[in-house]
């Protein structure tokens, strides 16, 4: 990849904008937002995550990534992506995802150019998880300033690499009668190893697929609930 993959990729996402798979992240307001209206306007049911690319040295699209607090009540000194839940200030999605990623990690949304955003990841207790899909044109602008009380690091990694059967592995898992593959990738970085799994793991698979404009050298697999309509009274 050269030095016009940063633009290639904007140009290719703004092209794609219009598909079932990818949306425009901002609307008009008299819009109608179909994902919006399909999982439900509860903002406590919502998040947003940030899946900020950005050209490395050697050319290739890599995407930041945090290793959460182990101090953290939930998902503690896992992998993901800067973002989290939607407050009722946050205007829409991509608000939630940039403040997130503000708080989190120092990224100012400025150096952010916002592309799309994806459909909803539903979790197993009804959380509509939406990725916002971002380009960092100026990674030198950028100075980490990881918040002590959730972050623990932060690093980056290729995004083709969640398109690799390499450094993976899966488990067969069932939730509810639905059968489903749990992807593992294993990364190292600095010295410092991490394993990208689960829902983080999904999002970056489906990221990557469009981005690339090709299917993962895997068999995916991903749970049917991923996709559903978010239900308060589904259980964790």
């Amino acid at each position: 990849m050269g030095s016009n993959n940063l633009v290639g990729v904007l140009e290719r996402l703004q092209t794609l904008a219009q598909n079932s798979g990818i949306r425009n992240p901002r609307p008009p307001a008299d819009a109608t937002n179909s994902s919006q209206q399909r999982i439900g306007s509860n903002k406590t049911k919502r998040a947003a995550v940030l899946v900020c690319l950005f050209e490395g040295a050697q050319g290739d699209l890599r995407v930041i990534l945090t290793k959460r607090a182990s101090t953290l009540s939930s998902h503690s000194g896992e992998v993901s992506l800067p973002g989290g839940k939607r407050e009722e200030d946050d205007a829409d999605d991509v608000e939630t995802a940039l403040r997130e990623a503000k708080e989190e990690i120092g990224l100012d949304p400025s150096l952010v150019n916002v592309v799309t955003d994806l459909e909803p990841f539903v979790t197993k207790n009804g959380v509509a998880v939406v990725p916002v899909i971002g380009i960092l044109s100026d990674k030198k602008a950028f100075c980490p300033i990881p918040n002590a009380a959730e972050v623990e690091a932060i690093f980056d990694a290729p995004l083709e690499m969640f398109l690799k059967d390499e450094n993976r592995r899966a488990e067969e898992k069932e939730w509810m009668g639905d059968q489903y593959l749990l992807h593992y990738f294993d990364y190292e970085s600095e010295n410092n190893k991490y394993v990208i799994w689960a829902l983080t793991a999904g999002i970056l698979i489906k990221a990557a697929s469009i981005v690339f404009q090709r299917p993962p050298a895997f068999l995916e697999g991903r749970p049917n609930f991923w996709n559903r309509a978010a239900d308060s009274n589904a259980t964790s």
